[in-house]
């Protein structure tokens, strides 16, 4: 597996992980929402790692750097959404935020 291939397992994986622990909030399911919110900041430290380990293998170029910057409002993004919903708060504009911070990091991606 490429490191390539391992980054965008760790980002599909928190992707879902995302989604099962808010779906599991939203039913109600507060300690299996928690258990997998503590699991997926361990996979957000997984992307960062080999996000870096990738920005370094390409020689750190500014597009790079800049989809690196992208993709941790996106972590960001998912984090507060949880953190929020879970508190009860609005979190319309965290979502706006989020899909089009994705939008962007999927763009320079393709861009690259």
């Amino acid at each position: 597996m490429s490191s390539t291939d391992a980054h965008v397992l760790t980002w599909i994986i928190g992707l879902v992980l995302f989604a099962i622990s808010f779906g599991l909030h939203k039913a109600g399911k507060e300690k299996g929402s928690k258990i997998l919110h503590m699991v997926l900041r361990v996979v957000y430290i997984l992307i960062i790692g080999s996000g870096i380990g990738l920005l370094a293998k390409t020689g750190m170029d500014f597009m790079h750097t800049i989809k690196m910057l992208v993709g941790i409002w996106v972590i960001g993004m998912l984090e507060m959404v949880l953190i929020r919903t879970k508190k009860g708060e609005n979190t319309k504009t965290l979502w706006i935020l989020f899909v089009i911070s994705f939008i962007v990091v999927l763009g320079i991606g393709y861009s690259i």
